[in-house]
């Protein structure tokens, strides 16, 4: 009887184990980014709730969902950056994104942006050598 106790508890103390760690892994806030005008155009931006020593960039456009206006680089982060200080210039209004970087490359120079492990995008070329000007 003491054997099956004993397991019993082996038991649920796994199975309360295995159910809560997905649990506190879900539970945590997401990232969301914090705009604060800090006067002549100026704003700080804020990765809230970033992971720990991600790279963030951030894009932003004046006008949400037109091909006129796509989404640009702002600010490229470095290593565990949150913070983001920019000038708007002559723009009144804006939509940010923070674009998690997982591998350091920007996603400009990327040679897959959606595969990290690909590296920088380099173009060799073989033909013409005939010493003619490429435009």
């Amino acid at each position: 009887m003491k054997t099956i106790k004993s397991h019993w508890i082996a038991v649920v103390g796994i199975s309360a184990i295995v159910v809560a760690t997905p649990l506190t892994a879900f539970s945590q806030t997401a990232p969301a980014l914090t705009i604060a005008p800090l006067g002549t155009n100026q704003f700080l931006i804020t990765v809230a709730n970033g992971y720990g020593g991600a790279d963030y960039d951030l894009l932003w456009t004046p006008v949400l969902g037109n091909p006129d206006y796509p989404w640009t680089y702002a600010a490229v982060g470095t290593t565990g950056q949150t913070n983001f200080l920019l000038n708007m210039g002559d723009y009144k209004t804006g939509f940010f994104l923070a674009q998690l970087d997982t591998n350091g490359i920007p996603f400009w120079e990327a040679a897959d942006p959606n595969n990290p492990g690909a590296g920088i995008l380099a173009v060799f070329i073989d033909s013409p050598t005939n010493n003619a000007v490429l435009q």
